[in-house]
């Protein structure tokens, strides 16, 4: 008895034609992750976009490089445990999720981070 089955990509367990899985492909390299030092920051532009860099805890967060306030570029603020401080007005957002410190519902884009084979990824899909 013949059955029939559509065969598509991911019934013979390839996730699209260039052998990059969906997840993957969003991911873009940015730098090698010996440039991004424990308790720094680096700006980095990818697609258009100012992206800031931060390691932190053995992790690397990713956040939009401009404060909401007035546009000023975080790149030159101050970063203290898991907060950089805008360089211009002070202002304080959480590199874990964007937050502004003194109100929760203004917060910076946050992008995130993997790393492999020695370089850092970062994941644009989910940014407007």
């Amino acid at each position: 008895m013949l059955v029939e089955t559509e065969l598509t990509l991911e019934t013979i367990g390839i996730e699209n034609t260039r052998g990059v899985s969906m997840e993957a492909k969003d991911f873009v390299p940015s730098i090698k992750e010996s440039e991004l030092k424990e308790g720094s920051m680096k700006p980095v532009r990818i697609k258009g976009r100012p992206i800031l860099l931060v390691r932190q805890g053995g992790e690397i967060f990713g956040v939009s490089n401009l404060c909401p306030h007035m546009g000023c570029k975080l790149e030159g603020g101050i970063l203290r445990g898991y907060s950089v401080m805008c360089p211009c007005h002070g202002w304080k957002f959480d590199v874990r999720n964007g937050q502004y410190e003194e109100i929760k519902e203004i917060a910076l884009a946050t992008y995130q981070c993997k790393i492999q084979n020695g370089k850092v990824y970062v994941k644009l899909s989910d940014e407007v």
